[in-house]
């Protein structure tokens, strides 16, 4: 097993510079997911690690080893891809080996590697089907198959579940976190969807236009995050965020009604714009005369989703229990725990302590 290092790593496109000096240690057995909106360089980076693109600057350590120039078959890496890139006229069982016929490996050693991986992943019943006669969520495992019969000392998977349809991806993920417990080796896996990130991963790495933005665990990302960015990102559904303004060691709050927070944190000036974020489950509504108006109601069996109109133009989101009875258009109160509430800058978005 073994570790990744990324020092000062830097990618260009000619004059386009895409991934921004990106320090980060992958310690060793861990599950790192890269999370980040579309476009922010998450699959970029992992392409690095895994030799598929190359890093103009700076260094990618794999263990002790410098890997930043070797070819990606020198580097003890196996990548799951996205579209599986399974060979439609072979049997489970010879994409599963292929690699290893490649490498000129004997053929008891090719069968008692696939018959572990088929094991591992419960793919015994299908190892002579071709690729065809296999469901979305069988080729993703044919394909993470293919990876662990060559016993790479990293792993990676780039959006392995983007294809699979929503009860699927759920499945597949719990394969996924089962595979990590039982393997114990690194995996460094790309993801958007940050309810993938939230469950499967030891460190999340949010990205943002090339940059992290934030490392930690999950449950500190989305307890203590940096910025108004990493708050929005982490969590389902997002945070809400709405205009607030400084006051003497309080954030007055137009939207909720002229609400008054206390807080300690360091406010900038009186009277100056202070964001203020407050977390769907952190609040309640109450059936009540208000400038506040329940929009749109979003049931979905134990919990709903209750979009709310202010007197502001701001929107709100607030987590209900789904059996509340509460009418679209009801005039509402919004309660909350101003002791989860949390401060942005106005202007640099950075989190206010």
């Amino acid at each position: 097993m073994t570790g990744v290092t990324l020092h000062k790593a830097i990618k260009r496109y000619g004059a386009t510079q895409v991934i921004h000096g990106v320090d980060l240690t992958v310690d060793d057995g861990e599950f790192c997911v890269f999370v980040g909106p579309s476009g922010c360089g998450k699959s970029t980076l992992l392409r690095m690690i895994a030799g598929l693109e190359e890093t103009s600057d700076g260094q990618i350590n794999i263990g002790t080893r410098d890997v930043t120039h070797m070819d990606p078959a020198a580097r003890g890496v196996a990548m799951v891809f996205q579209t599986y890139a399974l060979y439609p006229h072979m049997t489970v069982k010879e994409n599963m080996g292929f690699g290893l016929k490649m490498n000129n490996v004997p053929k008891a050693e090719i069968e008692r590697k696939v018959g572990e991986a088929s094991k591992i992943l419960k793919l015994d019943d299908y190892l002579d089907r071709k690729p065809k006669a296999l469901s979305g969520g069988q080729r993703q495992r044919v394909a993470i198959g293919r990876s662990i019969v060559r016993g790479p000392e990293v792993f990676l998977f780039d959006e392995p579940l983007s294809n699979l349809d929503a009860e699927l991806r759920v499945d597949m993920r719990v394969e996924i976190a089962r595979l990590h417990k039982e393997l114990g080796t690194t995996m460094i896996y790309v993801t958007h969807d940050q309810v993938e990130a939230m469950t499967l991963a030891d460190k999340i790495v949010v990205l943002r236009a090339g940059y992290i933005e934030q490392v930690g665990s999950p449950m500190t990302l989305y307890q203590d995050p940096d910025n108004k960015f990493v708050a929005g990102f982490i969590g389902s559904p997002a945070m809400n965020f709405v205009n607030g303004v400084a006051e003497k060691g309080a954030v007055r709050v137009p939207a909720l009604s002229d609400a008054v927070i206390p807080t300690s944190v360091a406010l900038p000036a009186e009277g100056a714009a202070v964001t203020v974020g407050i977390r769907p489950q952190d609040m309640e509504l109450t059936a009540e005369a208000s400038p506040i108006q329940l929009d749109i109601r979003e049931r979905l069996g134990g919990v709903a989703y209750d979009y709310l109109n202010t007197a502001t133009g701001e929107r709100l989101v607030v987590e209900s229990r789904g059996d509340l009875a509460m009418e679209e258009g009801t005039e509402v109160t919004v309660n909350f725990d101003k002791d989860r509430a949390m401060f942005f800058d106005a202007k640099t978005e950075a989190r206010l302590r």
